[in-house]
């Protein structure tokens, strides 16, 4: 093991006394991803519960404008924006990460790791919620338009954001990560772009149900295309297992190094 970790370390591996408590896991940083999602998507749902009914009924009447699209005028290109600038700074302020010691690197694993677990955690209960919001939407009230309350929630805000925070950690791990600095993990591209491709169902989704499949069944065939949603989770198991392999490898260099200290 340490000839394969040597092919992928500098050869200088001391450790700094600054980078004792790098490699513990950021509990901080996963509360807050949490927290923020929490509140952001407990306002929009607050927002539809109020006026959802009262003004988001009908797409072509003059309040929908100012109470609906609004939000995805402003959301849409926010996502963007947010989404290109945080690649943007990845990319342009990449280290060099052979002067990384094990220390560092394995505080980066624990940040994508803490990243990866507020992921989903928040994701998994917001489509939980959403997704069944949007359902029993159309199911009690009339197909007008593709853009509904519910629709530019989730599809133009949550879907959005969820391909934007994939592709930022797709660029963090290959910039910030030496292991993965000369090669692609596919689980994560897998997972990236599985995400990104269920656009074009959804897509789909709206043209079928606006011309030919008005009922709103789970099990429509309209809807067998955002399988692939669930099945693009599944590769983040594969990305776990590449982690663990690596942080094995530099817990035990980091332990030889502590025995070391403590002989010494």
């Amino acid at each position: 093991m340490s000839s394969v970790l040597t092919e992928k370390m500098p050869a200088s591996v001391e450790a700094d006394s600054s980078d004792k408590n790098l490699y513990k896991l950021p509990i901080w940083l996963t509360a807050i991803v949490v927290a923020a999602v929490a509140l952001i998507f407990g306002g929009y749902r607050a927002y539809l519960n109020k006026y959802g009914f009262a003004y988001g009924l009908d797409y072509f009447e003059p309040e929908f404008m100012e109470y609906w699209m609004i939000l995805l005028y402003i959301q849409m290109p926010l996502v963007i924006v947010v989404g290109l600038g945080a690649n943007a700074y990845l990319w342009f302020t990449r280290n060099s990460v052979q002067e990384m010691t094990p220390q560092q690197e394995l505080g980066v694993y624990m940040k994508v790791l803490a990243f990866l677990l507020a992921f989903a955690m928040s994701f998994g209960i917001v489509f939980g919620l959403f997704t069944e919001a949007d359902a029993a939407w159309h199911q009690v009230t009339i197909r007008d338009t593709d853009f509904t309350p519910t629709h530019i929630l989730l599809f133009y805000f949550l879907v959005p954001v969820m391909i934007a925070s994939l592709v930022t950690a797709f660029v963090w791990v290959h910039t910030r990560l030496p292991d993965f600095r000369n090669r692609i993990s596919l689980p994560l591209l897998m997972l990236v772009t599985g995400i990104a491709l269920i656009m074009p169902n959804l897509g789909l989704n709206e043209w079928g149900h606006t011309f030919f499949y008005a009922e709103e069944l789970f099990a429509a065939p309209i809807h067998w295309g955002f399988v692939s949603l669930g099945w693009a989770f599944f590769c983040i198991a594969g990305l776990l297992v590449q982690f663990l392999n690596r942080l094995m490898l530099l817990t035990r260099v980091i332990s030889d190094q502590n025995t070391a200290e403590v002989s010494s």
